[in-house]
C-alpha cells in the first residue's frame, strides 16, 4: 500500500493547501503563517525548499498552478490574489490582484491559463484576464510581466461565503461551493472577441427539474439524519425564489 516517503517541515502554522506543478517537479504549499513555499523534487525524491514567499500579509488559504506554465497563484485572508514566477534561481511575486472586499478562499485557472477565477467571503466570483505587456496603448512600458485585470464579477448569486471555485477544462463551466449549502454551475455565454468582457449565466440543472435558469444545484445527502431523510433540506420554494433573482446573467465591467 501507499507509504509516506517524506515529511516536509518548515511552516510555522497550519498548512492550508498543496499543489503540484504540471511538470511534477515542483510542489507549492501555503500556510496560516502567511507564507507560500515552493519545493523542488529530484529523481531521488529528495525535496528541497527553493523559495519562501512572504508577499501576503495574512493567512494564505489556497495555492494553484497555471495549467501549462510554471506560474503559481495564491489566495489569502488579506483579500488579494498573488501570482509568482521563477526569476534568477528564486521566485518572485509578479502580480497582485486587488478588488475583493474580504478573504479570497480559492482560485482556479481556465483551460488555457489566460483567465483566473477567484472566490471570496465577499460573496462574489471575479474573473481576471491576462494582458500581455505592451498590448495596450498608454500602458506603462518597461515591465515584462503580464497584467491581470478583472473583466467580470459574478455578484448577487450567492448569499454566503464562497469557499471554492472550479473551472472545467473540458466545458469551460465554473462551479462554486457556497456556505449557503448550495453548489452553483455557471456557463459562459458565447465568448465574444478577446477584448469583450465575458458573460456568465447560471446553468440549467437541478435534481428534480430541468430549468432554463437554475440558481442552485441541490441534493439531499443519503446519510442525512433519519428525521430528514424524507424531505430535502432546502425546499424548492426557496430554490425557485433564488432562480427568479438569477434569470439574467450578472456581469459588471470594472
Amino acid at each position: 500500500g501507499p507509504q509516506c516517503v517524506t515529511t516536509l517541515e518548515g511552516h510555522e502554522n497550519e498548512v492550508k493547501s498543496v499543489a503540484w506543478a504540471p511538470s511534477g517537479t515542483l510542489l507549492a504549499t501555503c500556510s496560516r503563517d502567511k507564507s507560500v513555499w515552493v519545493w523542488e523534487v529530484d529523481e531521488e525524491e529528495e525535496y528541497e525548499c527553493v523559495s519562501v514567499l512572504s508577499s501576503h500579509t495574512q493567512d494564505v488559504k489556497h495555492v494553484v498552478w497555471h495549467p501549462s506554465q510554471e506560474l503559481l497563484a495564491s489566495a489569502s485572508y488579506d483579500d488579494t490574489v498573488k501570482l509568482y514566477r521563477e526569476e534568477d534561481d528564486d521566485w518572485v511575486c509578479c502580480a497582485t490582484l486587488e478588488g475583493h472586499e474580504s478573504t479570497v478562499w480559492s482560485v482556479a485557472f481556465d483551460r488555457d491559463g489566460q483567465r483566473l477565477a477567484s472566490c471570496s467571503d465577499d460573496r462574489t466570483v471575479r474573473v481576471w484576464r491576462r494582458h500581455e505587456p505592451g498590448a495596450e496603448q498608454g500602458g506603462a512600458g518597461g515591465s515584462s510581466d503580464p497584467s491581470w485585470k478583472c473583466v467580470c464579477t459574478l455578484s448577487g448569486f450567492h448569499t454566503r461565503t464562497i469557499y471554492d471555485v472550479a473551472w472545467c477544462h473540458l466545458t469551460g463551466a465554473l462551479a462554486t461551493a457556497c456556505g449557503d449549502d448550495a453548489i452553483r454551475v455557471f456557463e459562459e455565454s458565447a465568448p465574444g472577441a478577446p477584448h469583450e468582457p465575458p458573460t456568465f449565466s447560471l446553468a440549467a440543472h437541478s435534481p428534480a427539474l430541468t430549468l432554463h435558469c437554475s440558481a442552485s444545484v441541490l441534493s439531499t445527502s443519503v446519510e442525512a439524519e433519519p428525521s430528514r431523510k424524507k424531505s430535502p433540506r432546502v425546499s424548492f420554494s426557496r430554490h425557485m425564489s433564488l432562480m427568479a433573482r438569477a434569470v439574467l446573467p450578472v456581469s459588471f465591467l470594472e
